[in-house]
């Protein structure tokens, strides 16, 4: 595929063996941000450049996937490499079950210090043994905070000779919205995606939510820029990712695009000059074997349920999995702890199945449960009139109107989408019957793998995860 690149890849990693010079890592994490919020996936409004110039000197992943569109879900499968079927943490603010590994066991043996800083959200402890460096401020801008306690932990590498591996976990941008420069941004000049209904109170949201996006992007050029301050950017692994998406209507808490779907943007050296757009499906439990095998470990077989993304990087190899899955489940969500609304999906390069088996009820989430407020309570408070809140005033101005306000809160047993045609996922073509031998044949494989992960019935599943969470 790239020939002349793997040329110079294979020289790298000779060299790099020959002189036994071990490779360092950063990843940068930003909290519940949409990956379309990046220049590099096609925002032409919110500012990025530091992003997009990783991009430009590196690579990026078009397709890649959590399992579970919520923070503790998204987290251990990045820090184990394992679903979080099998990790038992498909539910918000749970642990993963005694013996997960995670990549602090695999790099430790290696020599490598593992650290992580800011936002844990992660546990058991004996899990996910990292040499905590503190939390960051969620209120304030937390940068000048990272960029120190990220110093000391290098001084401190550096003057020991030891190679690291550290995790900046951001707050940014993760509701309340308290960060970054908002009046860098107007209101009336942004564009308002079709998928969401265009409300002021939506756009003064989508600046604040810009804001901090940009926050995090100048983390990113604060990073990079120490790192070659150290002349240690060529010989570290950078790596920036979006988490799941953010918290406006149709992303986090769902298993649309816009909230399972991450941007994934790397520097690997030896080469970072390809400026190349990955286009295979991958999934976030990739990445943890990816960095193991990429600086020279080795995993037992079904140490991890993902994949080594080296020869996607190399531009080798054949595509390493044909379809991802995800998960929704309301268990341990805030003001909707009893609600049992379970969500599961499947999805290919092409298309994306969601099912939702308890469709006859009403689904709500941290960031819809006021919209059920006012469409229960006509004298409901105006402070309730949010992002989301603010399309119940229009509900009926129209057919298009009325369906979103409506697809808030209820959905179909199955939802199909192409996306090559409806990125936006508007269109459900279940009844289409041009679709119907893909819809059939994606319904097939999720019910399959459900099965093989004991989740057939989720229903069963969010009652049993609901019957421990009491105990």
């Amino acid at each position: 595929m790239y020939p002349k690149a793997f040329y110079w890849i294979t020289l790298f990693f000779g060299l790099n063996c020959l002189f036994a010079k071990p490779i360092n890592i950063v990843f940068l994490l930003a909290d519940d941000m949409n990956r379309d919020s990046w220049g590099v996936y096609g925002n032409q409004d919110c500012n990025t450049p530091n992003i997009d110039r990783l991009a430009k000197d590196g690579f990026y992943f078009e397709r890649a996937y959590c399992s579970v569109a919520m923070c503790a879900p998204f987290r251990q499968e990045l820090y184990s490499g394992r679903s979080p079927w099998r990790t038992d943490t498909l539910p918000n603010h749970s642990k993963s079950v005694v013996g997960t590994k995670s990549i602090v066991q695999h790099l430790e043996p290696l020599g490598y210090r593992v650290a992580l800083l800011g936002k844990s959200h992660v546990g058991p402890r004996e899990c996910y043994p990292f040499e905590m460096l503190g939390d960051v401020s969620k209120k304030v801008d937390a940068n000048p905070e990272i960029l120190r306690k990220s110093n000391i932990f290098l001084d401190d590498c550096e003057k020991k000779q030891e190679p690291f591996c550290l995790f900046v976990a951001s707050n940014d941008s993760h509701a309340p919205f308290t960060t970054g420069d908002s009046t860098a941004y107007e209101p009336a000049k942004i564009t308002v995606p079709s998928y969401w209904l265009d409300t002021p109170e939506l756009r003064k949201e989508m600046i604040k939510y810009y804001a901090e996006v940009s926050n995090f992007d100048y983390l990113v050029g604060l990073m990079r820029a120490e790192l070659e301050r150290r002349d240690l950017w060529d010989n570290t692994i950078f790596i920036v990712c979006s988490e799941q998406g953010s918290q406006l209507p149709f992303a986090k808490w769902t298993c649309y695009d816009n909230g399972l779907r991450s941007g994934l943007v790397m520097h690997w050296p030896g080469f970072s000059e390809l400026n190349t757009s990955i286009n295979e499906l991958v999934s976030i439990a990739d990445i943890t074997p990816t960095l193991v095998k990429g600086v020279g470990g080795n995993l037992i077989k079904g140490a991890c349920d993902g994949k080594s993304l080296l020869p996607l990087i190399k531009g080798v190899g054949k595509p390493i999995r044909e379809y991802v899955f995800g998960a929704f489940t309301n268990c341990r969500m805030l003001d909707n702890k009893e609600r049992i609304y379970p969500i599961r999906s499947i999805r290919n390069k092409r298309y994306s199945l969601i099912f939702n088996p308890n469709y006859s009820s009403q689904t709500s989430n941290a960031s819809l449960s006021q919209v059920l407020q006012l469409l229960n309570e006509p004298n409901a408070s105006p402070k309730l009139f949010t992002a989301a809140g603010s399309w119940v005033a229009k509900k009926d101005n129209g057919i298009r109107e009325k369906k979103l306000v409506y697809k808030l809160n209820h959905r179909p047993e199955y939802e199909f989408y192409d996306l090559l045609k409806d990125p936006g996922e508007t269109i459900n073509l279940t009844m289409d019957k041009h679709y119907r031998e893909s819809f059939q044949l994606l319904k097939k494989e999720l019910h399959s793998k459900l099965g093989q992960f004991g989740d057939a019935d989720p229903i069963a599943t969010e009652k049993d995860y609901l019957a421990r969470m009491r105990k």
